[in-house]
């Protein structure tokens, strides 16, 4: 029989604070590294919000795993600590737009964020009309607040303005008299705002900042603070900068560069190791990459891995080419359905499919001209290694017929 010594480790010999190479920590502020000039740009905008004036609305962008986020949320948090000692009652709420999409969800996550007890407002999950969730936030900012600060996270995400609307005019409209709101918008496409209603534009852009990529300094910099996260002694020496100069050659990422140093340490766990030598990295970075990939295409339809696998086909049998136009991946699409027993869905539908595949930034879409002879078509390129694609599109595929 096993006893539970056997079977769990009781003092782990690699990680001593594994919490802090998790996605989500919010690190101290002697750890936030490379952001300086932006934390104190964001600063600059909201800095009337520790008066109770109108802060700026500021809209954020830059790729993934840039510290938009991260900033975003210190300097909301510190701003609501420096507002208090000028004796300003001041919050912010966080919105995640990838989860919470409609203007209702995200309507309802800030009221609940913001609500007291002292208020007796009672904001439900569910069951009242997106009116009524409005009517009760500015019951609970005019009561509570001098000053708000919502951000909005992943804003791209929303399935439409509305909220910036109402949250970038409140106080001019008159639906709050005695409190104010700041927005702060981040995304990851540079091009968000070309397709936002004017008035939403004019009022929300009122600063505008764009979060570059890490370098490898300010990565190894980022890494070699949260180096206590493991237990000392535990990291060879080479491993931090080598991790630094893989993810900044690669994406600039901090966030992908934490979680290849993470995956580092779990195989050395895994390999029974004591120690995280450099080989590690190259193996964590492809466990990396394939469980984000993982996490982006999970519940994902059918047909739209099979429209992926057709393009990701075409991409390791063609190593030279790098995109794909439209009607190719359709021709490859339509064989894979064969293969796999099904009926293809229209071109049109096809092309829907491609849509959504590059608005999760699984492909990258572009429109080109072929002159007079051929006119614009549009060419699709993997913004992941094609084996990756396909040993990710592999596990799924088992896993189904496993369980089936």
């Amino acid at each position: 029989m096993t006893t539970s010594d056997d079977l769990f480790i009781r003092e782990d010999p690699i990680f001593a604070n594994k919490e802090l190479l998790e996605i989500n920590h919010l690190p101290d502020e002697g750890r936030i590294v490379g952001r300086d000039q932006e934390i104190k740009q964001l600063a600059n905008a909201v800095n009337p919000a520790i008066f109770g004036q109108s802060p700026s609305n500021v809209l954020i962008y830059g790729k993934t795993g840039t510290g938009k986020s991260l900033c975003a949320k210190y300097v909301s948090n510190r701003l609501v600590s420096t507002a208090e000692e000028e004796g300003i009652n001041a919050a912010f709420a966080y919105v995640d737009c990838a989860q919470d999409t409609t203007e209702t969800q995200a309507v309802q996550t800030i009221a609940t964020e913001l609500n007291t007890d002292a208020t007796e407002i009672y904001i439900p999950d569910k069951g009242i009309s997106t009116a009524t969730y409005y009517k009760r936030l500015w019951a609970i900012l005019d009561s509570e607040y001098d000053v708000v600060i919502v951000i909005l996270d992943e804003i791209d995400k929303l399935d439409d303005d509305d909220i910036l609307m109402q949250l970038s005019r409140a106080g001019e409209a008159g639906k709050i008299t005695s409190s104010k709101i700041g927005v702060i918008g981040i995304s990851n496409k540079i091009k968000y705002k070309d397709r936002m209603d004017e008035r939403v534009k004019s009022s929300l852009c009122e600063r505008e900042f764009v979060f570059p990529p890490y370098d490898a300094s300010q990565l190894n910099e980022i890494m070699s603070a949260r180096g206590d996260a493991f237990r000392e002694g535990v990291l060879d020496n080479g491993v931090i900068p080598r991790a630094a100069a893989l993810a900044a050659r690669e994406h600039g990422d901090a966030r992908k560069a934490i979680d290849i140093l993470r995956y580092a340490g779990e195989i050395a766990q895994s390999e029974g190791d004591t120690t995280v030598h450099e080989e590690y990295i190259t193996q964590a970075r492809q466990r990396a990459e394939s469980d984000r990939f993982r996490e982006l295409i999970r519940g994902s339809t059918p047909h739209s891995r099979h429209v992926l696998q057709a393009l990701t086909l075409l991409s390791l049998n063609n190593p030279d080419e790098k995109a794909f136009r439209t009607t190719r991946i359709y021709e490859t699409y339509e064989q894979v359905c064969r293969q796999v027993g099904t009926d293809a869905l229209s071109l049109r539908r096809v092309r829907d499919l491609l849509k959504e595949l590059s608005f999760l930034d699984v492909v990258e879409q572009a429109r080109r001209s072929g002159g007079s002879a051929e006119g614009s078509y549009t060419e699709h390129q993997l913004l992941e290694e094609a084996e990756v694609v396909r040993d990710v599109l592999q596990d799924i595929n088992d896993s189904e017929t496993d369980s089936e």
